[in-house]
């Protein structure tokens, strides 16, 4: 059994106390607190390095942490290590007669499984083992209003890039809390599209990956499309037949793949009604990528669309239809774009790989496979501080669990307020 050290707990009586020393005094990051409601127990985790100190309050008379603090005061309460499979590590724990709290895990903080062994098996300290969340991407099919728009957020599935190359100059400690990587360094990541709803049609904003990846391909990205957009716009009630517009972010193969299936006759586009309204530099640079951006452009996905003669092109920022209009944000990509929705003084935005999930809200945070990063971070500071004062609703394109939110900012932090 390997054990990497997680947290070390330490149960208060006096969070605020507590608080003045780790946050004020030393100056440490504390993370929005998490009620643990089987415990009966507040967490408020403070980063150091690899591992974190848990600040352990009490939310009722009756918890363990209670119970700990009335009989031995504040102070450490436990030490955490973390494995990579709890059922295996207690399985070897009972066979060498080691003494259990837990003969099963439960539920603990940050979505993790936790088990105690018993104090008397490790010379008087509390030791909970701790198995990481595997995160999976939620998949809502949820809809919010926008004025006089309806908005829909549906799914193609999930896929995995790696960690450091979604996560860029920002070193593994710092990204890992936010985003747990798998066994081969992979972060998991939603491939959401944003439908669109109003009296002129319905649009749909993104495709996801498609079905066409080759098997080898497909493992090295750890696609998973058991609920794909077949599924998802079902839930929501619409066919392909019925969708009018579609509106890519860029080109690359996780947004537009969907868009084209494969028949006996070849590929198609897969909204047979629909216009493919696509930016005409994304276009170029996707029929002429440079090594660095090979990998990420895929012809099939959108070069049959020409074919078939459902593409419109445009060159300029622009309004595709009342209420929807795009924006460009180089530095993903040189014609990468955001699409604003905006109704009834209403604002919400599809930010696709300008901010791909929750846990890039800092200006900083930009992915590795950016094409022009200085042009990236200059336009996610104008955004980000747009979207806080503004209350802009923004749609995640990849986050696992957060398929839409308002970016909060207190204190220089900033953090996401779920929606949907």
């Amino acid at each position: 059994m390997k054990a990497v050290l997680d947290h070390v707990g330490i149960a208060v009586r006096d969070l605020d106390q507590s608080l003045a020393f780790f946050r004020d005094a030393l100056g440490l990051e504390v993370e929005v607190p998490e009620e643990v409601h089987a415990q009966r127990v507040r967490a408020h985790f403070i980063p150091v390095g690899q591992a974190s100190i848990e600040l352990l309050e009490a939310t009722a008379p009756d918890s363990a942490i209670a119970k700990y603090v009335e009989t031995r005061g504040p102070g450490i309460h436990h030490i955490t290590l973390r494995v990579a499979d709890i059922h295996g590590a207690l399985d070897q724990l009972r066979t060498r007669g080691v003494r259990l709290v837990d003969e099963t895990p439960r539920p603990g903080a940050e979505g993790a499984l936790v088990a105690f062994v018993h104090p008397s098996a490790a010379h008087g300290v509390l030791v909970e083992l701790k198995q990481r969340a595997r995160r999976l991407v939620e998949q809502p099919v949820a809809q919010c209003a926008c004025g006089n728009l309806q908005l829909t957020t549906v799914s193609d599935g999930s896929f995995r890039l790696d960690g450091g190359g979604m996560f860029g100059i920002v070193p593994r400690p710092l990204w890992e809390r936010r985003a747990p990587p798998d066994d081969r360094g992979r972060i998991v990541m939603a491939m959401r599209a944003l439908l669109v709803e109003a009296d002129w049609g319905r649009l749909i904003i993104d495709c996801g990956i498609g079905d066409r990846l080759a098997p080898k391909a497909a493992d090295i990205y750890g696609v998973d499309r058991s609920r794909s957009l077949e599924h998802t716009l079902a839930e929501a009630g619409v066919s392909d037949e019925q969708i009018d517009i579609v509106l890519p972010t860029h080109l690359h193969f996780d947004h537009v793949g969907g868009g084209v299936v494969r028949t006996a006759d070849g590929l198609r586009p897969r909204f047979g009604r629909a216009r493919y309204v696509i930016r005409h530099g994304e276009w170029d640079d996707a029929l002429r990528p440079d090594a660095r951006a090979r990998a990420s452009y895929v012809e099939d996905d959108f070069v049959p669309l020409a074919a078939a003669g459902v593409v419109d092109f445009f060159d300029t920022d622009r309004e595709i239809k009342p209420g929807v209009r795009v924006a460009r944000a180089a530095g993903h990509t040189a014609h990468h774009q955001v699409i604003y929705i905006e109704s009834g003084g209403a604002t919400a935005v599809f930010a696709a790989d300008v901010v791909p999930t929750a846990a890039h809200v800092d200006d900083a945070w930009i992915t590795a496979y950016d094409q022009l990063p200085r042009e990236s971070l200059a336009f996610k500071q104008r955004f980000l501080r747009e979207a806080i004062d503004r209350e802009y609703l923004i749609f995640f394109s990849h986050d696992p669990s957060i398929s839409a939110g308002y970016l909060r900012e207190k204190d220089g932090k900033r953090s996401v307020q779920k929606v949907i």
